[in-house]
């Protein structure tokens, strides 16, 4: 009997013990844990997020040249697709049989509960075609989006594109904003400006029955949230300056930018080979971006930020004004024209002042320039004067916004290479190199490297007498203007005088007799342009020419560089080519005798020299 009342103890508890974790469960279900009232609401409450139209972007005329069209996309939900015959749905869609079975698996890897996108950017045509028949496919539903379109065939580069964000960027932090299937801007300025051409995406809660049939608005609207638009963006490009820079660039590598030195605002932005920017939208965008990235002539590749060369002969310019501001040398300074110091490609009487050489383009003037400013005086084959001169040299050259970031509004920009005493330490070994080792500097070849943005920025700086503002293609964001990182003013140490005693040796190149650059004269129109050639030697092949300018000369409206891959003599080609860009600036149009230079650019170089004379 004793027995029996343990025994009733023990079943006794055991129940006590059941009831208890289920008690405590279901305190913790009802109270603490809200994953199951989510579920519940789910089941009568949808959450719809409104995209906003993304901002538009004007060129700086008030041309529209990116605008947004409505598309739509067809999404998926992998766990409510009941015994899909994959062969009807593939023609339906009019795809290959594996490309829907592939997609079909990413969408599953991805989530088997969440909507994601099977095929995107179906025109309203396309979507007519297939939308009566979705209803014989569960799971597939159609979502409608505004994607970009273009009213321009040109500036590629700069505009850049939009496309899918992709399951790695949507792991990382800042982009838990964005859901799959959404776009975003993946280079240029529709990268850099996302958040301002994004606007801010909606909230509508809705009722739903068990069917999913929409009863209404959640509480009145209580908890509903507005989309706000995004910002358009209102370019400095001149889109018809833009497309006849690109026009005379056609069949040639290189690049072109211009600038309005007064305000850093970037008039022409070249990379060439040139591409349609509506290659990179809309349907089968992913095959052509494919075909671009394989192409070798690389037209994906942003040439005047990333593709960084020696500046050749151009470089000469920052070479005096800085052996000018150190105080080494005077404008009257005479150097003999030395062919034992440096080999000189042009034969002339020995330059007499800093004009004459710049006009002359003098190789061994400007060897002896450097050296000046190097060793100032002491030993040339010490190590250690070189060592000292060269750190001080550099830390000047740096000031004109070379061997780092300009900071120009678009990523993927390159520093470039300004090379310092450590560099030649590594690569020479500390203690065994001297002013010889570096020597190559003083005519803009050797280690140097510098993109067509930085050059056509020392120009500007040229043209404003020692000061610029950081370049930038965005004068204003919505109804205001730039980035106020845009609108500061940087001084290079140089005064003002120094740069008045090289002008006349630029305008000289140009208009001078016999200047280096006469190709490039527009003085037949009343312009005086100031310029200087260059021709950078290329150990693969033919050397690159480049042609860096501004206009007019005293009163500086454009400031340019042009440069061409293996095309030989800045003179004969980047020169003109420059011209007729500048021309077309100044005066809207070209003089009818010019018209002929546009036929002849595309050609070899010596065909323009050639046929000039006629």
């Amino acid at each position: 009997m004793q027995y029996l009342e343990g025994r009733k103890y023990v079943v006794q508890a055991i129940f006590l013990a059941v009831a208890l974790v289920f008690a405590t469960r279901l305190f913790y279900i009802q109270v603490l844990d809200g994953s199951y009232k989510l579920a519940a609401d789910r089941n009568t409450l949808q959450r719809i997020v409104q995209t906003p139209y993304r901002g538009l972007i004007y060129d700086r005329k008030g041309q529209i040249l990116v605008q947004n069209t409505p598309v739509y996309d067809l999404m998926v939900v992998p766990r409510e697709v009941k015994q899909l015959d994959t062969l009807r749905f593939s023609q339906l869609l009019q795809l290959p049989l594996e490309e829907v079975r592939e997609g079909l698996q990413q969408a599953r890897k991805f989530s088997r509960v969440k909507a994601s996108p099977l095929v995107q950017n179906l025109s309203t045509q396309e979507l007519a075609a297939i939308q009566d028949n979705l209803i014989d496919f569960p799971g597939f539903s159609v979502k409608a989006r505004m994607a970009r379109s273009y009213n321009t065939h040109t500036m590629a580069h700069a505009l850049g594109y939009v496309g899918s964000i992709t399951p790695k960027l949507l792991e990382r932090p800042q982009y838990s904003k964005y859901q799959p299937g959404e776009f975003l801007g993946i280079t240029g300025l529709e990268s850099y400006y996302e958040d301002q051409l994004m606007g801010r995406r909606g909230v509508q809660y809705r009722m739903v029955n068990v069917r999913g049939i929409e009863k209404g608005a959640f509480r009145d609207g209580e908890y509903d949230t507005l989309s706000v638009a995004g910002q358009d963006l209102h370019l400095s490009l001149d889109s018809e300056l833009q497309a006849y820079a690109e026009k005379l660039m056609a069949g040639k590598r290189g690049s072109v930018v211009a600038l309005d030195p007064k305000t850093g605002e970037i008039l022409a932005f070249v990379s060439a080979p040139m591409f349609d920017p509506e290659m990179l939208s809309g349907k089968g965008m992913g095959n052509r971006y494919m075909e671009l990235l394989n192409n070798p002539e690389q037209p994906l590749f942003n040439r005047p930020l990333m593709a960084t060369y020696p500046p050749g002969s151009t470089f000469k310019l920052i070479n005096e004004l800085v052996a000018l501001q150190a105080g080494v040398v005077t404008p009257n300074t005479p150097f003999a024209c030395n062919f034992k110091l440096v080999r000189c490609t042009h034969r002339h009487e020995p330059p007499s002042n800093v004009g004459i050489a710049i006009k002359q383009s003098c190789n061994p003037y400007f060897y002896q320039v450097m050296r000046a400013t190097v060793l100032r005086g002491r030993s040339s084959n010490r190590f250690e004067d070189a060592r000292l001169g060269l750190g001080e040299w550099r830390r000047q050259v740096m000031k004109f916004g070379l061997g780092e970031k300009l900071g120009v509004d678009m990523g993927q920009e390159k520093k470039g290479l300004i090379p310092s005493p450590e560099f030649y330490d590594k690569h020479n070994g500390y203690h065994r190199w001297t002013y010889r080792t570096v020597y190559s500097l003083s005519i803009g070849q050797g280690e140097l490297g510098i993109t067509g943005l930085q050059m056509a920025n020392v120009m500007a700086t040229i043209a404003n007498r020692g000061w610029y503002y950081t370049p930038h293609f965005v004068r204003g964001i919505g109804s205001g203007g730039p980035l106020p990182e845009y609108q500061v003013k940087h001084t290079v140490g140089v005064e003002a005088q120094h740069f008045d005693a090289i002008l006349p040796g630029m305008v000289s190149v140009v208009d001078g007799n016999g200047g280096t650059g006469n190709n490039a004269s527009l003085a037949d129109v009343g312009i005086s342009v100031a310029g200087k050639t260059g021709t950078v030697q290329n150990p693969h092949g033919d050397d690159h020419a480049t042609f860096a300018a501004f206009a007019p000369a005293q009163d500086p409206q454009i400031a340019i560089v042009v440069f061409i891959e293996n095309a030989g003599f800045g003179g004969n080609s980047a020169a003109p080519l420059a011209a007729l860009v500048i021309e077309k600036h100044l005066r809207g149009k070209i003089a009818p005798w010019r018209h002929r230079w546009e036929e002849w650019l595309p050609g070899p170089a010596d065909r323009f020299i050639k046929r000039r004379r006629y």
